[in-house]
Parts: C-alpha cells; structure tokens; sequence
C-alpha cells in the first residue's frame, strides 16, 4: 500500500512539474508572437539610422515604426545646420513619455528594439509592461550600474559637462571616430557622420543619473536580448554586460550575446546584418 502510494505521488509530482515546464515554454513563445517592432535609436543619431533594419524585418513580415526623440526629428543634415531652440531642454523623461504614448495607439504590443539611450528607453517600457519582448543594443546604463573603463568616461564627459548648462551638443567627427566608430578608418566614420549624426541634448544623459533613469531589477519581465560590441568605447561590452546581469528574476528569459570585433555602430557599419539576423533568429 505504501509502494502504491508513494508511485502516485511520483507520477503526481511529474504530471505537475510537466504542465509547469509546458506553461512556461508556452508563455514564453506567446511573449515573443508580436509582429510588430518599435525601433528606438540612441543618443547623436535619430530614426534614419532604422532606415535598412526596417527593410530586412518587413521583408520577413514584421510591421515596423521608428518614432524619433523630441527636437530630433528631420534629416540629420538640417538638423545639424539648424537645430531646434528647443532640444537643450529635452530630458530622458520627455523621450520615455513620447515612446510610451506611441506604443499605446498601436494594435498590439510591440517588440522593442533600442540601440544606446535607446536600449535604455526599451528597458524603461518594458517595466512599464508596454511590450512583448526588447532587444537591448549597447545600452545606456541604468542609474547604480557603473564602469571604470577609461574609453566611457572620456567618450561621455564632454556631453555631461554639467558648467554647459542647457546648451545643445554639438558633437565632432574626431570625437565620433573615437567614441562610436573607432574600429573603421577616419574617412569611413567621417562618411557615416555626415548621414547620420545629429546636435544632442545635455539632458538626456544628465537625467539617467537620477531617479529616472532607475530600473527595477526584480521585477519578472519578458524576454530581453542584451547585444554587445566587444570594441565598443563609449558603452564597453563589460558596462553592458553588467546591465544584463543586474536582471534578477530567474523565471524570466535574458540573454546576451557579445560581438567580436564591432563598435557602437553596432546598428549601422558593415556587416549589420549579422546583428540583425541573430536578433530575427532569437525572436522567431
């Protein structure tokens, strides 16, 4: 009698530990069913540095939108020539609200994809519970989550400069070579600057330092691809790294995935593809 009891608890206790491990496999793989993604760029850049990643993932059946931040809209050109009066004042708060109340005029929730202040920005949505799963390209750190790496300071202070008041960045092509593109030759990334950068606001980055830029790492929360460049300078692949494993909850999905010989142009140098193919891989 006790033998046959003692098999039905064990044939309970697998029946159970089955339904569990095939709930969770099944809320994993609803989680990441959207067909939507929001891109969200960084920091010195703005939506037309989305411009071929929207292509490859609509050619794959994904509906796709690159809403940019507040005072960053335009070609980065003109915006370079003429930017608005108001971008010094933009914050990081200003650019979460702006993403946030896009997000929630669309019909479903949507795959977040961020490069930089934006991996930072999909990080603060997906605490928000705004969407399916995030990928997290060279993310900003999250208030607490620091580096001593020389490459970060020297790549971030000009723009933190806190005596520069409201005044709008303008960032040069040395400092991009160094900070953004620095494996590619000086006339590669003076080309990629003149496509794709713009003046930046002070705020933003100023702001993550403080109560806004905090995340709640306890929290359980969909599944989040954490991608690195190993050369990467102004965010190093360790700063990233330490990101992805301040994520506590060990019920939710993370991963992260480091890139040899790429910097912080991740996104946009040659060979993105390879990038966006193991994102596209992870999410299907």
């Amino acid at each position: 009698m006790k033998k046959v009891g003692l098999l039905f608890l064990i044939g309970l206790l697998t029946a159970l530990t089955t339904f569990s491990q095939t709930k969770t496999d099944s809320t994993m793989k609803e989680s990441i069913n959207s067909k939507t993604i929001v891109f969200i760029h960084g920091l010195f850049l703005n939506n037309k540095s989305w411009t071929e990643w929207e292509t490859f993932f609509k050619e794959k059946g994904y509906t796709t939108y690159t809403p940019a931040y507040p005072g960053h809209e335009g070609t980065p050109s003109e915006l370079r020539k003429n930017a608005p009066d108001s971008l010094g004042n933009v914050s990081f708060t200003d650019v979460v609200k702006k993403m946030e109340a896009f997000i929630k005029t669309l019909p479903e929730k949507p795959t977040v994809i961020g490069h930089s202040m934006g991996g930072l920005v999909a990080q603060k949505l997906i605490e928000k519970d705004l969407a399916e799963a995030a990928i997290i390209i060279s993310s900003a750190p999250p208030k607490g989550v620091i580096t001593l790496r020389f490459s970060f300071a020297k790549s971030n202070l000009g723009l933190l400069n806190p005596f520069r008041g409201n005044s709008i960045h303008y960032p040069t092509k040395k400092w991009f070579h160094y900070a953004f593109t620095n494996t590619l030759s000086r006339e590669e990334s003076d080309s990629i600057f003149d496509r794709y950068v713009v003046p930046e606001s002070r705020n933003i980055p100023r702001e993550t330092l403080k109560k806004a830029g905090k995340i709640h790492f306890k929290k359980p929360h969909v599944p989040m691809l954490f991608v690195s460049g190993k050369e990467d300078h102004i965010i190093p692949a360790s700063l990233n790294k330490k990101n992805f494993k301040r994520y506590k909850d060990e019920n939710s999905l993370k991963e992260h995935k480091i890139f040899e010989g790429r910097d912080h142009f991740i996104a946009g140098e040659d060979g993105w593809e390879e990038v966006a193919n193991y994102i596209y891989n992870w999410l299907e």
